[in-house]
């Protein structure tokens, strides 16, 4: 899972508590479910009652007192939170993927393209099968003409990092270069170790 879907599902996650919290209490309030199942919420509850509200006249009074400032400022605070919320929503329906790469480089040569999907499976399937890699992950992100490529790869406890560098530069990726006819192929790698239990010297 990488940070931004971490952080796009504990924003989401935070949101869907806190309008279930708010929907739970009203939907308790209008019910009079604390009047009928002879419950007693803490004090300072808000919403205990049909005919309560979430701000009362004394609230609204003693806000109204405070200057000519506060309702701008609420109003200033309010248009800061939509324009956040909308700033992330088109942000994740922003593509950040690039969908189809040209093969024979850009402009591609006779519509030829493949897709990112099936690139970075051919490039996965062939790392995997390096000597000394247990696990291989390949992910294609960026657009067409700025494409970059992140590969990661589990090791084996008596694989030499090196090597398998090597290996990978001048097989999958260097395949993946030759078919699709791009100059470069920017290029990410993150090695990890496979876990082991340590050897016990007798």
């Amino acid at each position: 899972m990488t940070p931004r879907s971490s952080l796009n599902r504990s924003l989401l996650g935070l949101t869907g508590l806190v309008l279930l919290g708010g929907g739970l209490l009203i939907l308790s309030a209008g019910l009079d479910l604390y009047r009928r199942r002879d419950l007693v919420p803490p004090d300072g509850w808000p919403l205990t009652a049909p005919a309560d509200v979430l701000l009362g006249s004394a609230d609204r009074t003693r806000w109204s007192g405070q200057g000519w400032w506060w309702w701008p400022a609420v109003i200033a605070a309010l248009a800061l939170v939509a324009l956040l919320a909308l700033w992330w929503l088109l942000a994740q329906l922003r593509r950040h993927r690039p969908g189809s790469l040209p093969v024979g480089g850009t402009p591609p040569q006779e519509g030829v393209e493949v897709r990112d999907s099936a690139l970075s499976d051919a490039i996965e399937t062939e790392a995997g099968a390096l000597p000394g890699v247990d696990h291989a992950t390949v992910r294609i992100t960026g657009r067409p003409a700025r494409h970059h490529t992140r590969v990661g790869l589990t090791l084996t406890p008596e694989a030499v990092p090196r090597a398998v560098l090597g290996a990978l530069c001048e097989g999958p990726l260097r395949t993946a270069r030759r078919s699709t006819g791009l100059p470069d192929l920017p290029t990410e790698v993150r090695l990890h170790v496979t876990r082991h239990r340590p050897h016990r010297a007798e």
